[in-house]
């Protein structure tokens, strides 16, 4: 099977478990699928968020995709809870 193939079926097979699980298997968006690794990030999951802090969840879920691959590093956790990264390589 090529290396493609083979990544897109793992994909696939993510997004039915997380679609499966947080949406009653309604299928998720890469969008929604971000803004999950976002909260699992972030840790606090009993409260709800305004739409900037949405926004903030995906930044924190992409800086924390793209830390293994050397673009981010994690800075620091500010008194709120909220995790911030440093750019060490722009995209």
């Amino acid at each position: 099977m090529a290396r493609d193939e083979e990544l897109k079926q793992r994909w696939e097979a993510v997004v039915k478990l997380l679609s499966t699980r947080f949406a009653d298997g309604e299928q998720l968006d890469l969008d929604a699928i971000i803004y999950l690794v976002g909260l699992q990030e972030f840790g606090k999951f009993e409260r709800k968020f305004k739409k900037d802090e949405k926004l903030d969840l995906m930044h924190i879920a992409i800086c924390r995709l793209l830390e293994p691959y050397g673009y981010y590093e994690f800075d620091y956790q500010d008194e709120e809870g909220w995790p911030h990264y440093k750019v060490k390589e722009q995209l």
